[in-house]
């Protein structure tokens, strides 16, 4: 079988440096393949040996300069350097110059008090006496905790969120132990349609004498809190108010002296206003807190508008038909609104300004010669930025740009030994392109082959689906979507392949997220099989005949739904962590999108993979922690009973007390992928025909 041959010489030449003759390659077995493979998995996720490395640095308050922790010569401890933005001087830090540059929001205004959290409750604490003031004393060992805490810009008062509990049902879970008698505690668990978290908003005085309440009208279903903060005075606190289900967000003033509060925006969306990335939440105050920006979908494509204090829309800031990716920072100073976008390309990102005023056209401040995805760490006063560029690929560079003209001061991470790792190691680069369904949907999705690829013959399809709102798989980026476990699937033998259907996060406009509104599952699952039928439609070296599918948490459950809904389309299926009854998931992610089983009963059942299990016909392997804290194991054992009842054939492993992530314990990272690597070569046999 010439790619799996190829893959141990690949990995001989690409992992250990040696040179591995074709002949030896030729006659590579599956348990010699499985070996080499798991020697590359513990490269990946034991050793680190394929992890970029990363740059922390904290912007000095008056952006003159940046401190970074740093080894000391010695390599045995750690220090903290300062340098300055433009020469680039070095200067290493004393204990209590470390203690000023590492001042934060829970500083009060004066730095003489640090405000903290304790047991649920919010202390003050004088920095040269030592002294301690508890403002709230309600939270130990209860159902109520104080949090989201923010000094007023006097520093007399503090605003916090007070969140209650008590109506929350709890659940068993069991705590890790002496297997002979384990220990089971409880804790709180809002599931869709009942009861939520209560919250309130309080401002309480730095010395903990007064504590005042808003008087928020509070629905019976209960609401949620966005943005809580000072209103760039300390005599009103901002609020943003969303309703239960996220279709409907209101910002309020709120006096803090005599309680009045006033509305300055609102806005409501029959699916949802605020998706569970919050892209769109919170405002920035601008014009000396006499305007704000807000970001909306309210027309369609997610734009920055200016509104006034007294909530007047005053200008569009971003027209056109182009989504904002997310806000970026305001430079007022300068005059100019900075934001992600990339209008031709939903798979990337770059940076974008538009003028304050609402004047001129947006013009591109990433270099036009750099493809992928850029993200910037801006200094406060907006003129500098670490500027992180990557692309599927590429490893990131980091570097010191001055923002307002790109230009590169100096290059503070370039990755180069990894760079160099990966050049032996991709051996032909990621195809992205773009499927076309029919009734004007198109899909972007990416393509690993493997480094022998041969397109006179057909190879097997692994598709990595997620397939929901919380994110996209399909991004030019590096270090997403379990890239280096699937490029030693695709040297197995195996086209990976990964796709995004209508319903993800996509800068594709407000329709195409909104359109699975109402029930996750159905609409994915058609066009991810859509978009499989016309990949080997317009490539011949793809073998339908062989076609697997896995996904992890909303992956999970739409591999279900693929192995169960569309039979024809996929022969072998791996399901980690899925949520196949989503009935029983949590009530703040999937109220947004499908409301509750009382108000959407048909929604709720044509979304759960459980009632369709019956259409089982491949090989399905079901992945499950027994920690779960996000998809609780006993909503996949439900699955695990009606597969039973069914007499259907399904392989089912549990890790214990492991969580969503599936990282607890030595050793799982690696035994998790060789599980999946092994179960996919069983039942999907590698290589071209």
């Amino acid at each position: 079988m010439k790619t799996v041959a190829h893959f141990l010489c690949f990995f001989m030449i690409g992992i250990v440096g040696a040179v591995a003759g074709p002949d030896l390659c030729a006659q590579t077995s599956p348990k010699i393949m499985l070996k080499e493979a798991e020697s590359r998995l513990r490269a990946i996720y034991d050793r680190d040996e394929f992890r970029a490395k990363g740059f922390r640095g904290e912007w000095l308050s008056d952006s003159s300069g940046y401190t970074v922790l740093e080894s000391a010569p010695d390599g045995k401890d750690q220090v903290l350097a300062r340098y300055e933005v433009a020469s680039g001087k070095r200067t290493v830090l004393d204990p209590p110059d470390r203690q000023r540059a590492g001042r934060s929001d829970s500083i009060s205004p004066d730095g003489r008090s640090v405000l903290f959290s304790e047991r649920g409750n919010l202390v003050v604490r004088d920095l040269s006496s030592d002294r301690r003031i508890a403002l709230t004393q309600n939270a130990a060992d209860s159902a109520v905790s104080n949090d989201r805490a923010v000094w007023s810009p006097d520093g007399k008062w503090i605003a916090f969120v007070q969140s209650d509990d008590t109506n929350v049902k709890l659940r068993p879970v069991l705590v890790p132990g002496d297997p002979s008698y384990p220990t089971v505690r409880e804790v709180r668990f809002a599931r869709v349609g009942e009861a939520i978290t209560t919250l309130r908003v309080g401002i309480v005085d730095a010395l903990g004498k007064e504590t005042r309440w808003l008087p928020l009208a509070i629905p019976v279903e209960g609401f949620y809190l966005g943005q809580v903060d000072w209103a760039g005075n300390s005599d009103e606190l901002l609020i943003e108010k969303l309703s239960r289900f996220r279709d409907e967000r209101e910002f309020l003033l709120a006096d803090v002296r005599s309680g009045a509060i006033r509305r300055i925006f609102h806005e409501f969306d029959p699916a949802w206003v605020v998706a569970s990335y919050n892209t769109n939440g919170g405002l920035k105050w601008i014009r000396d807190g006499q305007a704000f920006i807000v970001l909306s979908e309210k027309d369609g494509w997610r734009r920055a508008y200016v509104y006034s204090r007294d909530g007047q829309e005053l200008e569009i800031l971003t027209p056109g038909a182009c989504d904002i990716i997310e806000r970026a920072v305001v430079d007022e100073a300068g005059g100019w609104f900075y934001y992600y976008a990339s209008p031709d390309n939903a798979t990337q990102k770059y940076l974008y300004r538009v003028r304050l005023d609402g004047t001129g056209a947006f013009e591109r401040i990433t270099p036009g010669d750099q493809p992928g995805t850029h993200d910037y760490d801006f200094s406060p006063d907006g003129r500098w930025a670490f500027h992180t560029y990557s692309a599927f690929d590429t490893p990131p560079i980091i570097e010191l740009v001055q923002l307002s003209e790109h230009r590169v001061v100096r290059v503070l991470e370039d990755n180069q030994a990894l760079r160099a790792t990966m050049a032996s190691t991709i051996l032909r680069p990621t195809e992205f392109f773009q499927l076309e369904i029919g009734d004007g949907v198109v899909m972007d999705a990416w393509m690993i082959k493997p480094s022998d690829f041969d397109s006179s013959r057909k190879y097997p399809v692994f598709v990595y689906v997620y397939g929901e709102p919380h994110a996209q798989t399909v991004l030019d980026a590096w270090g997403r979507v379990h890239a280096d476990y699937h490029r030693l699937v695709a040297d197995l033998g195996y086209l990976v392949v990964s796709i995004d259907n209508r319903g993800t996060p996509a800068p594709k406009g407000a329709a195409w997220r909104r359109t699975i509104f109402g029930s996750l599952g159905p609409l994915s699952t058609e066009e991810q099989a859509a978009g499989v039928k016309e990949l080997a439609r317009t490539r011949p070296y793809v073998d339908l005949s062989r076609v697997g599918i896995w996904g992890w948490s909303g992956g999970g459950s739409n591999t279900l739904n693929a192995m169960f809904r569309q039979p024809d389309v996929y022969h072998v299926g791996i399901a980690v962590a899925p949520k196949p009854q989503p009935h029983l998931y949590n009530a703040w992610f999937q109220e947004i999108y499908m409301e509750t089983p009382e108000t959407n009963p048909d929604g709720y059942r044509e979304s759960a993979p459980i009632h369709f299990a019956e259409g089982l016909q491949g090989d399905l392997l079901i992945i499950h922690g027994t920690g779960e804290t996000n998809t609780h194991l006993q909503i996949t054992e439900g699955l695990v009973d009606r597969l039973i009842e069914l007499g259907k054939p399904f392989d089912y492993m549990a890790y214990p007390h492991r969580d969503h992530g599936l990282r607890e314990g030595r050793g799982t990272a690696v035994h998790l992928r060789m599980l999946m690597t092994r179960y996919l070569i069983e039942h999907l046999p590698p290589g071209p025909r």
